[in-house]
């Protein structure tokens, strides 16, 4: 039997490839009518968070945040020693390192996880989740998480999960923001958005031919800037912002990205490579 506390979207798709693949899952959500589906589907339905808890060696949280978990677990506090709560809900590293500790002083065992595709995709090919947390605790549990997706464990720092999970959203929605800026920017003259979309696409799929070289320079602290420097990349990002404001679209997004150059070129890297940027966004990291 496993638990499974929350019944969005995400969490009824987990409850039902659960089921599909012979598992039993007690639910609980705190609109009880959101289980009816999944209880409809076999899944059973716990009557307080206490109950769900207790029912499972394995409890699954899929929420809208943590502090979600503390509302909820807060009423299961006596149930939770001995438990495994792998929670994949969404928040910041620190506060997953607050929940793992919270759940260690009351006897359970946490790990962290972060699913990367939308609820349609869950337990398709395409899914993939990241986990963190006790390596023997998540092995033991590694073949039923690989239902819901790939499971990519990433080590023992609990706060990895979701270090990375919000890193891959920080790339996602600011491509998705820099998508509808660039259509603004065309449709200002009257083009419409889907005739730019071709032209979006190849650039989204180029964009990985930087990568693995961005990645050596930042490692290196190396920044050469033979074939795009910060001065040059720079002229273009200002370049953005006036054509953003001739047409009389939002300039926030254009406007943040020359800051990096504007503070790349300030800080001396006019001749180095747009990855010098880098040294300007990180700030005082070690």
């Amino acid at each position: 039997m496993i638990t499974l506390i929350g019944l969005g979207p995400m969490g009824q798709a987990m409850v039902r490839v659960l089921l599909e693949n012979g598992h039993g899952v007690t639910v609980w959500n705190r609109t009880a009518a959101r289980a009816d589906d999944v209880v409809a589907a076999g899944a059973v339905r716990a009557g307080t968070p206490a109950e769900a808890v207790a029912a499972s060696e394995l409890v699954l949280l899929s929420l809208t945040d943590y502090a979600a978990m503390y509302d909820i677990l807060g009423k299961a506090e006596d149930a939770l020693a001995g438990k495994v709560i792998v929670n994949l809900s969404s928040d910041t590293p620190e506060k997953t390192r607050e929940a793992a500790d919270w759940v260690k002083a009351r006897g359970g065992q946490f790990v962290a996880g972060g699913v990367m595709v939308p609820a349609e995709l869950v337990g398709k090919d395409e899914a993939y989740v990241f986990y963190s947390g006790p390596a023997d605790v998540f092995e033991k549990h590694r073949e039923t998480l690989a239902l819901i997706g790939r499971p990519d464990f990433l080590g023992e720092d609990v706060r990895l999960a979701q270090l990375f999970y919000q890193a891959q959203l920080d790339i996602f929605l600011t491509s998705l923001s820099v998508f509808l800026h660039a259509s603004a920017l065309v449709r200002s003259a009257g083009v419409p958005a889907q005739k730019f979309v071709p032209y979006a696409k190849d650039n989204f799929k180029m964009m990985d031919f930087y990568l693995d070289a961005a990645a050596e320079q930042i490692e290196k602290g190396e920044h050469p800037g033979d074939d795009a420097n910060v001065t040059m990349m720079g002229a273009t990002a200002d370049h953005i912002v006036q054509a953003s404001r001739d047409a009389g679209i939002d300039v926030l997004l254009p406007e943040a990205i020359k800051s990096h150059y504007d503070q790349a070129i300030a800080a001396g890297h006019g001749r180095s490579s747009w990855t010098s940027l880098y040294e300007i966004i990180k700030a005082d990291q070690k």
